[in-house]
């Protein structure tokens, strides 16, 4: 009876189908997008290679919202701590033009290799002049450049130098005294990276660090993954949660009109079955069951939906990382999108089941 049900109306059927589905796929591409930029923005901080990060007092871990230099003789006082290999400054330029967090390094060369290992060159070099600008392989091939491409950058028109395999920092470098010049930051940075002779040092370091310049945020790698999270960055959560609660509000009033319709049309019907006997129990678990039949199937098509979703983003936007579907997530998605299906649909069943036989058929 369900199947019939179901199959009764097609169109509906579909509609309520696509909604379930609309649901789960913006919970799971909502979830992946937010996930996945956090993550990458990790990867590729610790993918720069330094132990420690130190940072004046009061930025913010999050590289595009900190923006107070200090002075860059503090780089000076880093390296004299004992176990300490080498310390690169790292002055950041915010752009919007970059089509990502907008974050541009503006690092010194050869203090950025002694810290990372330098970068692995695709194609081109090193910055040959005060204008040039390093990107790395992802960017490249997501704006169409080349080396010897010009890039409109801070309102100046940058050359690009080189490629580089992704993964260290940001996605542009330029020189640093360039980027002070841009700033008016003359002789100051934004950020100290730290390599430590041996990484069983890092704590050393640490607290070295702290004594040396207390109040200033100071961080190990393993402290800066453990922070990378939606918890940690401002408004994350919230968007999350809201953009769940609007995908969980679409799908409860497509069912929610989808069975109240279907209540309405099949009303005598509803008379007849209660006229043979059908008690309110059986009337509420028709509708209950149908309802949750249709969230099922949407929820297997959300999923499909959003596999093919995230390659259409990947493949579009090549700089975006959306992190795969995961099982927990799947799972929370599952749950939300069958709760909001029964809930929309528990009413119409209620009243189904509160039908009077005679005023049913009736009903015309």
């Amino acid at each position: 009876m369900i199947l019939v049900n179901v199959l009764h109306r097609p169109i509906r059927t579909v509609v309520s189908i696509l909604a379930v589905a609309i649901e789960v796929v913006m919970v799971l591409i909502v979830v992946g997008l937010t996930t996945g930029l956090i993550n990458d923005a990790a990867r590729r901080t610790e993918g720069i290679g330094g132990d420690v990060m130190v940072q004046p007092s009061g930025a913010s871990f999050m590289f595009s919202l900190s923006s107070a230099p200090v002075p860059i003789k503090v780089g000076d006082r880093l390296a004299e701590i004992p176990h300490v290999l080498a310390v690169t400054p790292v002055l950041f330029q915010s752009d919007l033009s970059t089509h990502g967090l907008g974050v541009i390094f503006g690092i010194d060369i050869p203090s950025w290799n002694r810290v990372s290992g330098g970068f692995v060159y695709l194609s081109g070099g090193p910055f040959q002049g005060p204008m040039d600008v390093l990107v790395d392989d992802w960017y490249a091939k997501a704006n169409h450049v080349k080396v010897g491409s010009t890039l409109s950058l801070l309102s100046q028109t940058f050359h690009v130098s080189g490629i580089v395999e992704h993964g260290k920092g940001s996605r542009l470098f330029i020189p640093l005294a360039t980027a002070q010049e841009l700033s008016s930051s003359h002789d100051k940075a934004s950020i100290f990276f730290v390599k430590c002779t041996d990484p069983g040092y890092t704590d050393d370091v640490e607290a070295a660090i702290q004594h040396l310049l207390p109040g200033w945020e100071i961080h190990n790698m393993g402290q800066f993954m453990s922070m990378m999270t939606s918890n940690n960055l401002p408004a994350v959560d919230t968007f999350i949660n809201a953009m769940i609660g609007l995908a969980v509000s679409i799908g409860f009033l497509v069912i929610f009109l989808s069975m109240y319709t279907t209540i309405t049309e099949r009303t005598r019907e509803i008379g007849i079955l209660k006229s043979l006997g059908a008690s309110k129990g059986y009337i509420l678990s028709i509708i209950l069951k149908e309802a949750s039949l249709l969230a099922v199937i949407g929820i297997a098509a959300g999923y499909i939906g959003t596999a093919l979703v995230r390659k259409v983003l990947i493949e579009s936007f090549p700089t975006l990382y959306v992190e795969s579907m995961t099982s927990g997530w799947a799972a929370k998605a599952a749950i939300l999108a069958l709760m909001g299906a029964l809930i929309g649909a528990f009413y119409p069943a209620l009243r189904a089941a509160r039908l009077d036989p005679v005023d049913a058929l009736a009903y015309e």
